[in-house]
């Protein structure tokens, strides 16, 4: 296996432009490792010139991409598919050191992320439009798929490579090309992917990424430049906000995958110990810095006791500590700021009397550690039920009715996904129904899957990503009228 000192010095650190280029004035800006603080590499800063400078290259070679026969386009991606699979420890090893999840979980990932370019490369021949006759005899109807155009993806820091592949994959498919804006925190996965697409073939100009640590300034002449067509944002919902308002001047086409609060409801017929799996898999899976976390764990009276007891000694098992530990099953939040929103959080609750089963306190020392916590007791107004969390804790609660139950659940601004656990049919699709979701997990704690749609309702934002629905959000639709 790689070193980590061999791995750091052969990751590209300049922006991604046609190749690796430096910023204007060779600006840099520090990646640090959550584990220790340090840093880990300094990449390039880009400026709103450089921006521009990668739109020109995604609008020049726009027309040529949208040309090129889907079968090619698909056979680049499955390439793109291989590479990653083949130097999975590699992505794995830089997503850890930067992200800070353990290992295991930075491999689950990559296979994860890489998936996207499996299940888009066969989607790109499957791009389907329609023909048939106008039902008033007038004439014929000719339905037509083309890509959008050039596209804007800015992506989070908590899932470095499979939050870009879930939108590179469709995007590139569908013959658009795409500037990706990673997180400041996380740009290194980002550009080796890059690499990896250009050695796979991919022409220049298709694909850019820029790191900066300025994002809306740097975002800002892209999102006014009328020949970008196209913006996918995944990230929180106030930001979300902001740039749908700035997309509206041009009336970009948006997809939106923003902020979620996620039940988890166990109802008292559920099998408890499945339950608890699927709740420790909900809650700490990424860390619990996942969109999709549980947030919130509604459980009826009847089992409240034996669930706590249950999910606090399986939380109890995860060890703390750096990501590349063998050990190690949790690993650091991504930096002080998320550690001091967390311990914000818990300490609210407490102070408003909720009981600390579990964890509860950050360690200190380097590094942005925050253990295991189960909290129970929790006074409906604490701002942990109503925030979203994005840490390693897990907030109980109780519920006696099952309208009592499904009410809770739904008492949210945010839809993004709810879990339910139950084993009776007709209650999972009734509660499944009843959810104000875009996405319901029966009986299971993770629940993504390309082959899937992914996103939100409400303000959880909208679109989807994955599945057959995922290109559709990088096509037009022309209606051509025929005689």
């Amino acid at each position: 296996m790689v070193s980590e000192a061999q791995l750091l010095t052969s990751i590209p650190t300049q922006l991604w432009i046609g190749g690796p280029v430096d910023a204007s004035g060779r600006k840099t800006f520090p990646v640090l490792n959550p584990a220790n603080g340090e840093t880990l590499a300094n990449v390039a800063d880009a400026s709103p010139e450089d921006a521009v400078r990668a739109l020109d290259a995604a609008a020049a070679a726009q027309a040529g991409w949208a040309a090129t026969p889907a079968r090619q386009r698909g056979e680049i991606l499955r390439a793109v598919f291989e590479a990653i699979t083949a130097r999975t420890e590699e992505f794995a090893l830089l997503m850890t050191l930067e992200m800070g999840k353990a290992l295991p979980e930075s491999r689950n990932e990559v296979r994860y992320g890489a998936e996207f370019f499996r299940w888009f490369s066969e989607e790109a021949v499957r791009i389907h439009g329609r023909y048939q006759p106008a039902p008033a005899g007038t004439g014929r109807i000719l339905v037509h798929k083309q890509p959008v155009g050039p596209c804007l993806a800015i992506t989070p820091w908590n899932f470095p490579l499979a939050m870009g592949t879930r939108k590179i994959g469709p995007a590139l498919a569908a013959g658009c090309t795409m500037i990706v804006k990673p997180a400041g925190e996380t740009p290194l996965t980002m550009l080796l992917l890059a690499q990896l697409c250009s050695e796979a073939g991919l022409p220049d100009g298709v694909l850019s990424v820029i790191t900066t640590s300025r994002s809306g300034a740097v975002t800002a002449p892209l999102l006014n430049d009328p020949r970008l067509r196209k913006l996918t944002f995944t990230g929180s919902t106030p930001v979300g906000k902001k740039l749908v308002e700035q997309s509206a001047h041009g009336l970009l086409r948006t997809s939106m995958e923003l902020g979620g609060n996620a039940p988890f409801v166990v109802f008292d017929d559920a099998d408890i110990d499945a339950a608890v799996q699927g709740a420790v898999l909900a809650k700490l899976r990424n860390g619990g810095e996942a969109c999709t976390a549980a947030n919130r764990f509604h459980v009826q009276n009847s089992v409240r006791q034996e669930f706590t007891d249950k999910l606090t000694a399986a939380m109890a098992e995860y060890k703390l500590g750096p990501g590349t530990d063998s050990d190690t099953t949790l690993g650091p939040l991504i930096n002080e700021n998320q550690l001091d929103t967390v311990s914000e959080l818990v300490e609210d609750a407490v102070s408003a009397g909720a009981q600390v089963k579990l964890g509860g306190k950050a360690p200190g020392g380097p590094g942005w550690f925050y253990p295991a916590t189960v909290l129970t007791e929790i006074p409906a107004h604490a701002r942990i039920l109503r925030e979203e969390v994005f840490g390693p804790v897990a907030p109980i609660v109780g519920f006696e009715t099952e309208e009592e139950g499904l009410a809770a659940a739904n008492d949210t601004e945010f839809g993004l996904v709810a879990y339910v656990y139950t084993q009776s049919l007709d209650r999972a699709l009734r509660v499944a129904e009843g959810l104000e979701t875009g996405m319901v997990g029966v009986n299971r704690g993770v629940i993504s899957d390309p082959a899937a749609p992914f996103g939100g309702v409400k303000e959880s934002g909208f679109g989807r990503e994955g599945g057959f629905e995922g290109i559709e959000e990088y096509l037009n639709t022309k209606y051509i009228a025929l005689p």
